[in-house]
């Protein structure tokens, strides 16, 4: 499975109720494995990765009542492609800061980084970080509260496809 030209598949879009970082990411991993996306042995690392290298975002800069986002990833070695893979969690999770990683945040979305290209992911957490910073405060605290993956996945493509035209 390659996918270079678009940075997300409708089938790689989840929304859970899991209440547990490591069940949050076992529950992705095995949608993503299925799928062909990711290796069998994705899930040890990008947990081992998060425990020592945390990914939680503070959003709190960009607006008020901005839910704050986590945005995992390890090395592509264990990925079969190029995506990003958002995930909606019904309640908060705790992630730990990637500023201050002492600090516990209460996360509601995911930026699952996959880049099976060693230098591609500083790539996809660009594209990321670019959207976050274009992207209206009341528009970013409604698409981190949707509940469907297809609205989800219209609202991102959208937001995405555009910024590669700009």
């Amino acid at each position: 499975m390659t996918n270079t030209k678009n940075l997300f598949a409708s089938d790689a879009v989840f929304v859970t109720d899991q209440t547990k970082q490591d069940l949050v990411l076992k529950e992705v991993y095995d949608n993503l494995l299925e799928r062909g996306y990711v290796k069998g042995n994705f899930l040890s690392h990008i947990v081992e990765r998060e425990h020592n290298f945390p990914t939680g975002l503070d959003t709190s800069t960009l607006g008020k009542s901005i839910p704050n986002i986590a945005i995992p990833h390890t090395e592509g070695e264990f990925v079969n492609t190029r995506l990003i893979v958002p995930v909606s969690l019904e309640n908060p999770v705790v992630f730990h800061n990637m500023i201050n990683p002492s600090q516990a945040l209460e996360v509601k979305f995911l930026f699952m980084l996959l880049d099976n290209d060693p230098d591609g992911q500083a790539e996809l957490l660009a594209a990321v970080m670019n959207f976050l910073a274009d992207t209206p405060a009341n528009e970013l605290r409604e698409v981190f509260n949707f509940t469907d993956p297809h609205a989800i996945y219209s609202f991102l493509e959208q937001k995405f496809a555009k910024k590669k035209e700009d």
